[in-house]
Formats: structure tokens, C-alpha cells, sequence
């Protein structure tokens, strides 16, 4: 029986994971399925970096530009799509790439979740009370005074996400990110994990030079157009919370962007933070010349070591 292998590139935003996935699943002539949580969102082209036209031309993506913004999607959902996905890409390939930021999906993908505890309605309406009074800042400080070990896990700049992580533990005594399966659940391939990275200062630089071109782009004007749903978990995020606090002229445009770039900045470093502490993931620099050939080396590697 022929193994199949699921390759993870995993890293934080604006590493280049996007354009080296790409580049690696064309030499192995594969497809590639994405592992965020925002870019399977239709209308959020510009503000979650969705592959370009020419991309998604060049090698068959999945989970991009494929859900309206009114699906709440989450882990769970994930993990159950990713995998379907999988099973798809298996009959044709005998390697799948699978890249993205999100960990959270990376790890329901690879390991399974476990049924998570209901979260008590009067504890949730009495968090979300609390938040509508006192604002964003009362929800960071109350789970990081709480639950600090959800709080470093998260997008502690994503309200929807600060809310469920602190109704959770109100209701269960228990941190989100512990329910994970204590014993992976089996699954019928392989997996290789890299993960991308690049020194501290260029990464920044990255990242503020992507928002730049963002809003060069029209994510302005993205964000005017999703007006309607900015109530919607999907786009609590950053780059659309930032820009949204401007139309209510909390900010000038300059400052709103400078927020998107700071706040991209600390999401990057927590991602940085959750693939280092998952374990497992071989790391690979992603501007250096040679990162495809490195990435299909170790692969190939880690292919014949399990022979």
C-alpha cells in the first residue's frame, strides 16, 4: 500500500508561506489546502492576504474565498473539512500540502479535539454585558488575570475570541487551549512539519511593508463594504477592527494603520510562540535562496526514514 504524506508549512503572517507553498506543491505536483481560519472568507480578499488569481491558477487551493462571512466557522469544522479534503487530494497525490498560520486548525486537522464543555448561557450573556460596558481593554485584562495560558494563545486583540475564551473558563474552570486530545487520534497518512521563519527585524518589516501595500490595494474600501457584518466573528480580526474604529472616527486613517501594523506584528509573535511550542515542527528560513529545495529535501528525508 502506498503511504500518503500530509506536509505542513506552518509560520506567522507575512513570512512567505503563501509563495513557497505554492512553489513546493508545483515540484511535488500536488494541491494545497489551507490552514486559516480568515482567508476561507469570501469578500476579505485583500485584508486576510488570499493567494492571488496566478496562485490559485498555477496549483488547486482549497479552503480559500469559499464561505460568506455569516459562517461561523471554527476547529471543529476544520478538522472535518481538512480532512475530506485529505481524503480527495489522496486518490490523486500521494503528498498534500497544507499551509497556514492558524495553529489551532493545524493541530484539530492533525490530532483531534475533544467535545468541548458547554459553556453556561448565563455565564456568556454576563461576559458579553460586561464587554459591551467596558469595552475590549476590560475583556484583555480580566482573561489575562483569569486564564493567562488561553490569553497568550489567542488573538487577544479579537474580541469575539476574548469572549468565548473567558465565558469558557467562567463556565468550566478549565483553560480553552487544554482541550486538545491528550492521546492523538489516528490518521491514515503521514505528516512532515516545517514551519517557516525569518529574523525578528525583517519579519516587521514584512509585515509593515504587506500592510502598506493592503491598503494600497483598497482594503479601505473592503472594509466599508463589509460594514454590515461587523458584528460577525469572522471579522473581529485585525485589519478590519482597526479600520472599522476609523469610520466611527475613533482614529485617523494613519493611526488605524499603524494599529493594523502593531497588532499584525503581536499576532505574528504569538504564532511564533504556538508552533515553537507545539513541538514537532522542523524550522526552515524562509527568504533563504534554496527554502524549496531545503523543504523537499527534508521532506524527502523524512519520506524514506519511514519507509
Amino acid at each position: 500500500m502506498t503511504h500518503k504524506t500530509c506536509l505542513i508549512l506552518a509560520g506567522p503572517t507575512a513570512v512567505g508561506k503563501t509563495a513557497l507553498a505554492v512553489a513546493v506543491a508545483q515540484a511535488l505536483g500536488t494541491e494545497v489546502l489551507s490552514a486559516d481560519s480568515r482567508q476561507c472568507y469570501q469578500g476579505m480578499a485583500i485584508g486576510t492576504a488570499q493567494p492571488t488569481e496566478a496562485e490559485r491558477a498555477a496549483v488547486p487551493h482549497h479552503f480559500i474565498d469559499c464561505f460568506p462571512v455569516t459562517e461561523g466557522l471554527n476547529a471543529a469544522f476544520y478538522e472535518a473539512y481538512g480532512l475530506r479534503v485529505l481524503e480527495e487530494i489522496f486518490r490523486k497525490k500521494d503528498v498534500a500540502v497544507v499551509v497556514g498560520g492558524t495553529g489551532l486548525y493545524i493541530k484539530a486537522l492533525l490530532e483531534g479535539l475533544d467535545e468541548m464543555p458547554k459553556v453556561i448561557p448565563e455565564i456568556a450573556a454576563a461576559v458579553e454585558a460586561g464587554y459591551k460596558e467596558n469595552g475590549p481593554e476590560w475583556l484583555r485584562e480580566k482573561l489575562l488575570a483569569e486564564d493567562p495560558k488561553t490569553f497568550a494563545a489567542i488573538d487577544n486583540r479579537n474580541p469575539a475570541r476574548l469572549l468565548r475564551a473567558l465565558a469558557f473558563h467562567r463556565s468550566t474552570g478549565k483553560s480553552l487551549v487544554d482541550f486538545r486530545k491528550n492521546a492523538p487520534v489516528e490518521r491514515p497518512f503521514r505528516v512532515v512539519k516545517m514551519a517557516l521563519d525569518l529574523p525578528r527585524p525583517a519579519l516587521y518589516d514584512r509585515i509593515n511593508r504587506r500592510v502598506d501595500a493592503m491598503m494600497e490595494a483598497g482594503l479601505l474600501e473592503e472594509v466599508k463594504s463589509l460594514l454590515p457584518f461587523r458584528n460577525l466573528r469572522p471579522l473581529q480580526t485585525v485589519g478590519y477592527s482597526e479600520l472599522f474604529r476609523h469610520l466611527d472616527g475613533e482614529w485617523t486613517l494613519e493611526e488605524a494603520v499603524e494599529k493594523i501594523k502593531q497588532h499584525t506584528r503581536n499576532y505574528a509573535k504569538r504564532q511564533l510562540t504556538w508552533f515553537r511550542n507545539a513541538g514537532g515542527y522542523e524550522w526552515v528560513q524562509a527568504d533563504a535562496p534554496d527554502a524549496v529545495a531545503q523543504i523537499l529535501m527534508r521532506l524527502e528525508k523524512a519520506e524514506n526514514f519511514r519507509k
